[in-house]
């Protein structure tokens, strides 16, 4: 085995557990922070008087619009399956667990949003691997 086949598998290993590196790393911890500050705004949400309410939707919600924005700008720098990091592909479908938090507070664009994105993903790697299959015959 040579070093760079070493690294690679290095490399697979620390994508497949933990927070991974590179894309992986920061599409898991958008996921990890981002989905579980939904507590955190209900909190504020009990806190803040009526009139503050909205605003602190708003700002969780704004939250959940970036959070997805991310996982589009990563999809746009690895837009093929064949060239992303290991397990990159499964990291980026896992942008639809954002569709809880926005499940909870009712933001419909989110609830829309999530889901719709992990179809796209799914739907644009089985083209993938479909068109892969049919150019080797």
């Amino acid at each position: 085995m040579d070093l760079n086949s070493a690294q690679r598998i290095t490399q697979a290993e620390a994508a497949r557990t933990g927070l991974g590196t590179g894309p992986n790393r920061r599409l898991r911890l958008t996921l990890f922070i981002g989905m579980p500050m939904v507590f955190l705004a209900f909190g504020v949400l009990i806190l803040v008087p009526k009139s503050l309410r909205d605003e602190v939707l708003h700002v969780y919600e704004a939250g959940i619009i970036g959070c997805l924005l991310h996982y589009a700008w990563v999809f746009a720098k690895y837009p093929r399956h064949v060239g992303r990091p290991p397990y990159l592909t499964r990291d980026l479908a896992m942008g639809g667990g954002f569709y809880l938090p926005s499940l909870m507070l009712g933001f419909w664009p989110g609830m829309i949003a999530a889901p719709a994105w992990t179809l796209f993903v799914g739907i644009t790697y089985a083209v993938e691997v479909t068109r892969g299959r049919n150019d080797h015959h």
